[in-house]
């Protein structure tokens, strides 16, 4: 069963690379989505995939790059998107 969910990861999350290790470790998971920076100093992010792989993918982000500092990850169950891999978005 396909879960999605968005995310909004504040804290120290823009210039510290967060977006391109959230990309590797989709990839990795094999979860589809994307990831792009917020205007206000967050990340934002839609993954979907396998229940579990989500959740996977969601506490990666409480932890984030290795020169992120997250305060905060928010989770919102969405409708999937039907996507089938994972972007950075700019």
């Amino acid at each position: 069963m396909t879960r999605a969910v968005s995310l909004r990861v504040t804290g120290r999350v823009q210039g510290v690379s967060f977006r391109a290790y959230a990309a590797q470790e989709a990839v990795r998971l094999e979860v589809a989505g994307w990831v792009r920076n917020a205007e206000d100093g967050a990340v934002e992010a839609h993954v979907e995939g396998p229940g579990d792989t989500v959740a996977e993918m969601v506490a990666w982000c409480h932890q984030g790059s290795p020169a992120a500092s997250v305060d905060r990850v928010e989770v919102t169950d969405v409708a999937p998107e039907g996507l089938d891999s994972f972007e950075v978005r700019y």
